[in-house]
C-alpha cells in the first residue's frame, strides 16, 4: 500500500472508532499520560489543520508553519478537548475531509517542494501523506476502542517498526534495541512513548 492508502484507511478506521462511541466514552483515558479520548480526537484535529498548512505552503511556495510556536499545539488541543462532543466529532469529520481534498488538489509537482515539519526537519511535501498515515493509525489505538496494531495493515506496521526503532535508537537504545530486536535477549527495552 501507499502512504495515502495507509492514511485513508486509519482515517476510517479513527473516524469508526470516533463514531461508535457515546459521548460519555469520550471522556475516558487514553494510553497517552493525562490525556482522554477527547484529547486525542482534539489533537487529529489539530494535526490536520496543521498538515493543510503545510500543504498550502508546498502549492504555494508561501512558509505556512504547521504551528506558530511550540505552545500554540497544546493550548489548541486543551481548548478544543473542552467542545461538546458533538461540535468536536463534526470538526475531525470535516478536517479529516478537507485534508484529503486539499492532498487530491496538490499539482503534481509540488509534491517535491520542500516544507518544515513541527519538530525542524525540512521534508519534500510527499512526506506529509506519511505524517498522517502515523497519527491515525497510532492514535487509532490509542483510543482503545477496539482497534489495535494488528488491525492495521502489515506494511504500514513495518514501515512503523523501522522508524521508531531508527528514533528510539537515536537517543541512546540502540544497544538495546538491537539485542531484543536480533532475539539475543528476551526483554524488550523500556522505551518513552514516541509520537
Amino acid at each position: 500500500m501507499t502512504a495515502r492508502a495507509w492514511m485513508d484507511r486509519g482515517t476510517e478506521l479513527f473516524l469508526g472508532a470516533l463514531d461508535r462511541m457515546t459521548d460519555d466514552e469520550l471522556a475516558a483515558p487514553t494510553p497517552l499520560p493525562g490525556w482522554t479520548r477527547r484529547h486525542v480526537v482534539a489533537h487529529v484535529h489539530g494535526n490536520a489543520e496543521a498538515l493543510r498548512r503545510l500543504l498550502s505552503w508546498a502549492a504555494t511556495g508561501v512558509e505556512n508553519r504547521m504551528y506558530a510556536g511550540p505552545d500554540e499545539r497544546a493550548e489548541e488541543i486543551e481548548r478544543l478537548s473542552a467542545l461538546p462532543a458533538g461540535e468536536l466529532r463534526a470538526l475531525v469529520h470535516r478536517s479529516a475531509g478537507l485534508l484529503a481534498a486539499d492532498m487530491d488538489a496538490l499539482p503534481e509537482d509540488a509534491w517535491n517542494n520542500p516544507v518544515v515539519t513541527a519538530q525542524g526537519r525540512t521534508v519534500p511535501a510527499a512526506e506529509i501523506q506519511w505524517m498522517r498515515s502515523r497519527e491515525v493509525c497510532i492514535h487509532t489505538v490509542d483510543l482503545d476502542a477496539g482497534v489495535t496494531f494488528a488491525d492495521l495493515p502489515d506494511d504500514f506496521n513495518a514501515a512503523l517498526v523501522t522508524e521508531a526503532a531508527a528514533k528510539h535508537a537515536s537517543t541512546g537504545n540502540a544497544a538495546r534495541l538491537a539485542g531484543w530486536l536480533t532475539g539475543r535477549t528476551a526483554t524488550a527495552p523500556e522505551l518513552k512513548p514516541w509520537l
